[in-house]
């Protein structure tokens, strides 16, 4: 198991040192680097034969090639659709994993969150089935309906984390849709049938205009500006409150964005979560509705 851990850390290393687009690294370079990350995660260094080795896990793990140019030295070949700011992320998290798995006593360096969602053990199976094309059924619990639960049979095309909460994006019959993982139940991969998935199928424009994971077409997509002060702007600076966040005004007095995107329920919970500086410039309609709620919360606690 230690030594699959190490080979697995490696992989992500060298994934991790070349993932910059038309970036080149010599060997010798490249090696020195691959140990000095190593040696950090308590592993010995290793000879250029073995990372040349890695190349092929990686290619046959991640579907990343991997090529070198004799003058300029090892580059990762540019594909279609591939998405390497993901595997710098997995490589953080798979260390931080990689480490606690070594301590029995992980309460003396890491505090946990204390809210994660429950019923998410099925997250393997998911993947699973998305990576197989294998169709899923599962019971669905429907929590805005007085916990009602139907019976499903869909088709899993992506996983999606949002507010520290898992998603399926699965086509039942053909209308895409989203189910919390943490409110399905009795789930089992259909591994007699497959699939064929849908090659037009653009996740990235689907949820482009939203803010979290409801897409709700019927919500026109509109200019938002808000207005913090100078210090929720530091927190607003170094986290986006969305993709397309734009600074109107950043000084000691104010601090002015816009957004554009579709005002859905989850993006009102988002300002109402830092609403000790908000203030809603426009459109007119959510300062309103940013008002009411307001008013109804004081009526409630007064």
């Amino acid at each position: 198991m230690a030594k699959q851990l190490e080979i697995i850390s490696r992989m992500l290393t060298i994934v991790g040192k070349l993932k910059v687009p038309g970036r080149y690294m010599p060997t010798d370079e490249l090696v020195d680097a691959v140990n000095r990350s190593m040696q950090v995660r308590g592993y010995e260094e290793v000879s250029l034969r073995t990372i040349e080795r890695d190349f092929a896990a990686i290619r046959e793990m991640f579907g990343i090639d991997i090529d070198h140019d004799k003058r300029s030295g090892y580059y990762i070949r540019e594909q279609d659709g591939l998405k390497l700011e993901c595997y710098e992320q997995l490589l953080l998290n798979f260390d931080l994993l990689n480490a606690l798995a070594q301590d029995t006593h992980l309460d003396s360096y890491v505090l946990a969150e204390h809210h994660r969602p429950l019923h998410c053990e099925c997250l393997p199976a998911v993947v699973y089935a998305i990576r197989r094309a294998h169709p899923l059924t599962f019971r669905y619990v429907l929590v805005r309906q007085d916990d009602r639960v139907e019976d499903k049979k869909v088709y899993p095309y992506y996983l999606k984390e949002s507010n520290q909460r898992w998603y399926l994006l699965a086509y039942e019959g053909d209308v895409l849709k989203t189910f919390g993982v943490d409110r399905i139940r009795d789930l089992h991969v259909v591994e007699s049938e497959t699939f064929k998935r849908r090659e037009t199928v653009d996740v990235q424009t689907y949820f482009k205009d939203c803010y979290g994971i409801w897409n709700q077409p019927s919500i026109p997509v509109e200019e938002v500006e808000l207005k913090y002060d100078a210090l929720d702007g530091k927190f607003l600076k170094s986290c986006p409150l969305h993709h397309s966040q734009q600074i109107l005004v950043d000084d000691k007095d104010e601090f002015r964005i816009t957004v554009r995107l579709r005002i859905t329920n989850d993006f009102v919970m988002e300002l109402l979560s830092r609403s000790r500086s908000l203030e809603v410039i426009r459109p007119q309609h959510l300062r309103e509705r940013i008002r009411q709620v307001y008013e109804e919360a004081l009526k409630r606690n007064k």
